[in-house]
Order: structure tokens, then sequence, then C-alpha cells
């Protein structure tokens, strides 16, 4: 057992491995001396064990902190040998050491004929810096045995008599949080929206914020530092997916608008959160805001009402008014479109229309069910705090009616309308993210949420619709936008207020855009929406 000092230190005693004994030509020629006897001259072995052995049974004793056992295996051990062992553990605060051959073992010859090898070894050093690294081991013969020629490099190759590995700490670097571009975003010339994300992060994931003990490891000659050996680890870098000119586009558009707006973009195909806008700041309206959707709650409404039968092309009535369970629901300035397509219905958002069709066609189950597949009802976990959308059960007729055109007691952010527009561009509902790497929550088995392929092929062709047809066909889109607006009411009187709504798509990018209190989502929210997408790179 290694003596006892006022350091204690934990090592892994490695098993001793069986090893075939093998022997190499070169020591073979060492080993065998000539001793004349009667009848002529035969060879005996003169040198016990192997270069191997002896190197194994070194590294074994070393990992055990055995000095004693390891001197004797040493051939000339400096006075200092113990002590420079152990002042190599102090210096990098080593607790745990392993030291052990390579399997299998590799032996090299040495310089001159019969002067034993070179066994190269590996070691793991743990402690306040983890440290793996490989070294060697000089064999000669001696006495009629192998021994190691120690010099301080078989310690470590570096180590001399005057040269010494030490333990450096460092003052950690703040973390940095990362666009998706590499850019650092929590620093003061960071947009304000981004800011408050970063904030949102930091109180998400606490932990990493802290700072981290940093260790590096430098080569002493004397107390002057020769270079630094180990760079000093860190606290990783926090990546978003935010992107910086996606979100400048955002932010621009929002230029101007008098009343409180957010927009929220992503990648249809990934569910990645490309921007966040809130203006002005303060409230996270885009991720925690609960709106009514009003009518760009109609993507999911006619989604369940294709996935149950209903033709693009089928016609259908549009009264300016309609009673629904013995409530009036009418359009908005009470339009009457007669008898048109259920195309046309959508992209006109005819209220009536989709009110006396989600009583006639469905039921508040299915309906509840088409909108769980669009991510209501379910807890999303980006990577900062934001709200799940919400559709309560239908109480009856009328319920039914004001949920299906998005009123009553719906309610959903500007982000989850993003990700209701982003399942009809890529095909499947996808949880959005804001971090990325381990920090992402795991998978879980319904997500993505793959859709019907009647319903997106369906969508694909109402919602562009709205754009070139419909409520949306006088604000200058760029080619290939689909889209849905909205106008949600809130409060009482017979010309409530209401906040203005657009969601849609161009190419792999969704989006929302909200304006309280704005009106019309065809006059407010869609102008934005265009200004946004033409101002993308």
């Amino acid at each position: 057992m290694a003596p006892q000092t006022g350091t204690e230190y934990a090592y892994l005693k490695p098993e001793r491995r069986r090893r075939r004994r093998r022997r190499w030509p070169w020591i073979l020629a060492a080993l065998l001396v000539p001793v004349v006897a009667a009848g002529g001259v035969i060879w005996a072995l003169r040198t016990e064990g192997s270069p191997e052995e002896t190197a194994d049974a070194y590294l074994v004793a070393w990992s055990a902190q055995n000095y004693p056992a390891m001197r004797a295996l040493v051939a000339d051990p400096p006075a200092d040998f113990e002590s420079r062992h152990r002042r190599f553990l102090t210096d990098l605060k080593v607790t745990q050491a392993h030291f052990q051959l390579p399997e299998p073992a590799k032996i090299f010859p040495g310089s001159a004929a019969g002067s034993g090898g070179v066994v190269p070894f590996s070691a793991k050093l743990a402690g306040r810096r983890d440290w793996d690294y490989d070294g060697e081991l000089k064999l000669v013969e001696r006495d009629g045995a192998w021994k190691v020629a120690w010099t301080p490099a078989a310690i470590h190759p570096l180590l001399t008599k005057d040269r010494s590995l030490r333990l450096v700490k460092e003052e950690a670097d703040p973390l940095r949080v990362l666009a998706a571009d590499g850019t650092p975003v929590n620093t003061p010339d960071a947009p304000g929206s981004v800011q408050q994300l970063v904030e949102g992060i930091k109180g998400t994931f606490p932990d990493r914020f802290q700072s981290p003990e940093r260790f590096r490891i430098d080569l002493y000659q004397g107390d002057e530092v020769v270079r630094t050996v180990l760079k000093a680890g860190g606290n990783r870098p926090l990546q978003t997916t935010i992107d910086l000119k996606v979100h400048r586009a955002g932010a621009q558009a929002l230029e101007g608008v008098s009343k409180p707006a957010s927009l929220v973009a992503l990648r249809a195909s990934t569910g990645e959160i490309l921007a966040v806008v809130n203006a002005p700041g303060g409230f996270n309206r885009a991720l925690l805001g609960k709106y009514p959707p009003g009518s760009t709650f109609k993507v999911v409404t006619a989604s369940a009402l294709v996935a149950d039968g209903v033709e693009p092309d089928e016609r259908v009535a549009c009264p300016a008014e309609r009673n629904i369970g013995g409530f009036p629901f009418h359009n908005a300035g009470f339009e009457d479109f007669g008898t048109l397509s259920f195309r046309d219905a959508f992209a006109h958002s005819c209220n009536t229309t989709f009110g006396q069709l989600s009583v006639n066609e469905l039921d508040g189950a299915r309906l509840g069910e088409v909108a769980r597949s669009f991510g209501f009802g379910t807890s999303i976990t980006p990577g900062v705090p934001a709200v799940r959308a919400e559709f309560p059960d239908p109480k009856d007729a009328t319920d039914l009616a004001s949920a299906a055109i998005g009123q009553g007691r719906v309610l959903a952010s500007p982000l989850n309308m993003a990700s209701v527009a982003a399942a009809i561009a890529s095909g499947a509902w996808i949880a959005p993210t804001l971090v990325t790497g381990e920090l992402i929550p795991d998978a879980q088995p319904d997500n993505p949420r793959p859709l019907e392929r009647a319903v997106v092929t369906a969508l694909r062709d109402l919602m562009p619709a709205v754009v070139t047809d419909g409520t949306a066909h006088a604000v200058r889109f760029p080619a290939g936008t689909a889209g849905k607006t909205g106008t949600a009411e809130y409060g009482s009187g017979k010309e409530p207020p209401a906040h203005s709504w657009f969601i849609g798509y161009k190419d792999d990018v969704a989006f929302a855009v909200i304006v309280e209190g704005g009106g019309a989502g065809s006059a407010v929210a869609a102008p934005i929406a265009a200004d946004f997408l033409n101002a993308l790179p």
C-alpha cells in the first residue's frame, strides 16, 4: 500500500491482464547467452520476464500510487522519484489516475542492439480538469531483469528536470447566446425583441447562464509559462434558431404601427422559430398573448370539413346573416355572397357558411380532434415560456359555430397560429423550437403530426385564393403567398372591437401577424405581412 500523506487520492486499480508472452527477434538476441557444456554449446535465458511485463507492472503500481513498487522496477531511480510523482498529481489537482498499456501492447526496439525498448502507454487523469494523454516508458536490461530507464519524461513527454505541468484557473467568459448564423445576441446592441427572447431563455435554462469553473494546463520552465498544453473548457455557446435577416424584415414591417403588434416567423419544414417581433416591447405577446384567432382558425375548420368530405368546388350558401342555435351570425360588413364554391367561401371568409357547416357536418368532438392535430391543447416548449392554444369542447350548436370561426372560447398566440400555417406548408404540424442541441426536449411520439394528404392538397388550394381572389386580394403580396385573414372580435356591442390577424406562408417561411384592436385583418395585418415578405432577403 502506498504511504499515507496529507492528500488522499482515489485511484482506479486496473485488473492485471494475462497476456501471451511475446518474443521478438531483437529481444531474444539480448536474452540468450551461450553456456559451454560437455558435448557443445547450449543457449540459456539470462533476463527474467519481458519489457512488456515490467512496463505493465510499473503502470499498475503507478495507478495505485505504490511508489516503492514503482521504484523497484526503475534502473537508478533519483532521490526525488516519489516527490516528483506526487507533485505532478498535486499540480494538476488530480483525484483519480489510471495508466495502462494499449491492447495489444506495442513494444519498439531501442536505439542499439540489446538496449531494450520503448513501451507506449495511455494515461487518464480525473479532477478539476479531466485529461487523457499518451506517454512512453524506456526499458533496459539491468541485473538480469528488465527495468524502466526513468527520466521526468516517463511521467509526461514534455517534462524535464526544470519543467512542470500545472493546472491554472481562468475567469469564465459570459455565456454567449447565438443567432442561427453565429452572431451573439445577448448583447446590448441586439434587437429589443431578441433580447426579450434571451431573457426568456435565461429563465428557462438558468444553469447554463451560471459561470462554470474553467481550467487550463500550462507547461512551466521554472516559474515562466512555456505554453498552454490544454486549453480551458468553457461554457458552450447556446445556439438559437433566430435568423437575424428574417427578424429585421419583421421589425421593419412593424415600424410605424400605432397599436401593439407582433409577428412570428417559422421555418415550416422544421418548426424552427426564425423571428419574434413585439412592438412595443415589454410583454411578449407573440408567445404569451392569448387571443381569439378569428377567421384564421378557419384553416382548422376547413381541414375538418375537407377531411369529412367537403370538396373545394362544392356549392355552399353564404347569406349576410344566419341564426345558428338561436344566435345571429353575420359576415364582416353584413356582406351577402349568395351561393358560391367552398373555395370562394373560404377566400371571402364567410362566417355564416362555416358556422352552419360546422353544425351540419361536424360536431364538437370532431372539430376538437382536428384542432389537436394542429397543436391545440398541446404544451409547447420552444426554449422560452410560451402558451398553448386552447379549444374547449363546444357546449351547444352556438358554441360550436362560434368556435368554427375562431370566436367564443377558442384562444391562441401568434406562435400557435404561425405553426398552423406551417402545418399546411410542410404537411405536418411540428412543435416550434427556439434553441438547438441538447436543450431540445426529447421528441414526443406525436411530433411531427402528419396531416391527411387530401387536407393538405385542399388547403394549399384554398389559402392562395385568399390572396389572389379573396379578402386580401388588394394587398401586394409576392407571388406564391398563401394565407388567411382574421378579424377577431372581443368585448361587446353591435360592432365590438376586433384584433387584426393574418397568417400564411411563402415557400418554407410560415408566419402570423396580429395587431391588437387593429380591426379588419385585410386592412391592417395583411399589409404588414406583405411588407414582411417583400423585405425578406
